[in-house]
């Protein structure tokens, strides 16, 4: 709506350049029109036009070219001061002036208004571009928004599932020593054999939330980025051995075999990474592990790397979720736990360098939890 304005504007001081330009010509020249050739004043006189025509475009070339041809006529050609003609030749003079002025003014107004209007085509994609440019960094900005909101919300469902994990496993066995204490503050007479039952309870009850405080600090390291491995040569028989001592109370109603070959080799890793290891797999076996059905551990070397292995007898993991039961607070179906503790083994054993995965147990059923550490080489 604005944009006529500025063209009339335009128009107008093409036009009053043009015709100014007339006037100081005339002013200059009229004292020696009798001193010079007609053709000086017709040849100057194109330059008011071309002045006109780039300022103001072809109306105000062809208005100054009208009035340019009339002071021609009027005060240049004799006779001087009236508008008649005397010779010939000084009418063929002023109609080729006409022409040249009027064909000069519309050239060199077309010729300025094709320059014009590229310069506005110009402006107008510098424009668009300076408008594409703030577009990309509105949109890379938004693309940084979305993608810190879904990390938040990420974060939050973490969090949230961490909560409800936490809670469920602290308050279960919380509950238990809690009830045992009770009953023995009570000083309930319990006989003896009953009294060192309730006691182990406890005990074992104690070693499971420890294991649990462990795991949630070893997650905590694992997300700062912490979590690296001081390696030594470990004898992976005796790591075993003492995991399954001190895990025995988990497995009174199940068998557990041990499958190590003698004179097994050393295994290069951080002994307490790879006992946390060791020991959420077993628990975890043990919680699956139905009453009267065995728990096996095997390892053997493969590749430069040795594999460990432990299996239960349990519902085993469903194959949809294999691939996904590593991630954080992930259960399986039918789990109980906080679903941390595989989470910890999967960033332990990847931080030695090795692999760690399920698949189906003896026989088709059951789970198999196998893992590879390196083989020490000193």
């Amino acid at each position: 709506m604005s944009a006529p304005r500025p063209r009339l504007r335009g128009r107008l001081a093409g036009l009053v350049a043009g015709l100014g330009l007339v006037a100081v010509l005339t002013a200059v020249l009229l004292p020696f029109r009798s001193d010079i050739s007609r053709a000086s004043p017709a040849l100057l006189f194109v330059v008011p036009v071309v002045v006109a025509g780039v300022l103001g475009r072809r109306l105000a070339a062809l208005v100054t070219g009208l009035v340019a041809a009339l002071v021609y006529s009027y005060a240049f050609v004799p006779p001087y001061d009236h508008l008649s003609i005397a010779h010939p030749e000084d009418t063929v003079a002023l109609v080729v002036f006409m022409l040249v002025a009027l064909v000069v003014g519309t050239l060199v107004a077309t010729e300025a208004g094709r320059r014009q209007a590229a310069e506005e085509r110009a402006e107008e994609v510098r424009r668009l571009y300076d408008r594409n440019t703030q577009l990309v960094i509105e949109r890379e900005r938004l693309r940084e928004e979305a993608t810190r909101v879904a990390l938040m919300e990420h974060l939050d469902q973490q969090r949230s599932a961490l909560l409800r994990s936490v809670s469920h496993d602290l308050r279960t066995p919380l509950a238990t020593i809690r009830a045992v204490a009770s009953d023995l503050r009570d000083g309930t007479d319990y006989p003896p054999e009953t009294r060192d039952r309730l006691l182990d309870l406890v005990g074992d009850e104690a070693e499971r939330l420890n294991r649990l405080v462990e795991n949630l600090l070893s997650l905590s390291r694992i997300e700062t980025g912490e979590l690296q491995p001081d390696r030594q040569a470990v004898v992976l028989e005796e790591l075993v051995a003492e995991r399954i001592r001190q895990l025995e109370r988990l497995f009174r109603e199940v068998v557990v075999e041990v499958d190590l070959p003698p004179g097994l080799e050393l295994v290069d890793a951080d002994y307490v990474q790879l006992d946390q290891v060791i020991t959420n797999l077993l628990e975890n076996a043990a919680r699956h592990a139905p009453p009267g059905s065995t728990v096996r551990v095997a390892a053997r070397p493969v590749d430069g790397m040795m594999e460990v292995t432990v299996t239960d007898e349990g519902d085993g993991v469903p194959a949809d979720e294999r691939d996904h039961i590593f991630e954080p607070f992930r259960r399986s179906q039918g789990s109980t736990s906080s679903g941390v503790g595989l989470t910890i083994c999967k960033a332990i054993v990847t931080a030695h360098g090795g692999s760690i995965g399920v698949d189906e147990g003896t026989g088709g059923h059951g789970a198999r939890f196998h893992f590879t550490v390196p083989l020490h080489t000193g």
